[in-house]
């Protein structure tokens, strides 16, 4: 595989708590310059990066994040104002106190609402899978596919752990057609990247893959 062929599965992505938009800028010229999928931004940014980068380049931003605990209401709103502001994608985090309580029916209702809150634009549900056990994770697998959004994602990022290929297996196995894979958190080379592609993500987020190749071109 190609590097120009991973790059366009990265959804090159800038989350932490310090971006400031000269920052915010350069990862949208660098997503517009090597092609990736998307550029994910802080929704502060949305509207602004929107501008900036107009038809060239998908903008992703993110709700519930990092921690998953807003009301359902919130995140529906939150995904209004996204979708407001110019947001192609969504990424979304689910209540995983939910998961922990079992109410599986309450976790599908919310990704339900704020699937119809995207108005057709891409949903992405971060399950943030080093904090589930496996039945946790398969049981997720379902609810994401009956739910109808368009990936399973497995991380934020920002827990104790990021993606892993047997997340990834385990989505592949139990996630309905419709349903995609997103691997993201810890993706640090461009040979990570190529095993998650090989096991059938479909997208990837991370930080560091953009970076690698733009160190290689100095």
């Amino acid at each position: 595989m190609t590097k120009k062929e991973i790059l366009s599965y990265v959804d090159h992505t800038l989350l932490s708590q310090t971006a400031a938009w000269e920052e915010i800028k350069e990862i949208c010229d660098d997503a517009v310059k090597y092609g990736t999928a998307s550029v994910c931004i802080p929704p502060s940014y949305v509207k602004e990066g929107k501008k900036y980068v107009q038809d060239k380049m998908a903008v992703c931003t993110v709700i519930g994040f990092p921690n998953g605990y807003s009301t359902t209401a919130a995140k529906v709103f939150e995904t209004q104002d996204a979708v407001k502001n110019g947001a192609d994608e969504i990424d979304m985090v689910i209540n995983i106190g939910w998961v922990k309580d079992g109410k599986y029916d309450e976790v599908k209702e919310e990704i339900c609402q704020v699937k119809q809150a995207c108005a057709g634009r891409i949903l992405k549900v971060i399950i943030e899978t080093c904090l589930l056990t496996e039945e946790e994770k398969i049981r997720m697998c379902q609810v994401v596919t009956e739910a109808g959004a368009d990936f399973i994602k497995t991380s934020t990022g920002f827990s104790k752990g990021g993606a892993t290929l047997e997340d990834i297996r385990i989505f592949k196995e139990h996630i309905g057609k419709n349903v995609k894979m997103k691997a993201a958190g810890g993706i640090s080379s461009l040979k990570d990247a190529e095993d998650f592609l090989e096991l059938g993500a479909e997208r990837l987020g991370t930080s560091r893959i953009v970076k690698l190749v733009k160190a290689e071109e100095e």
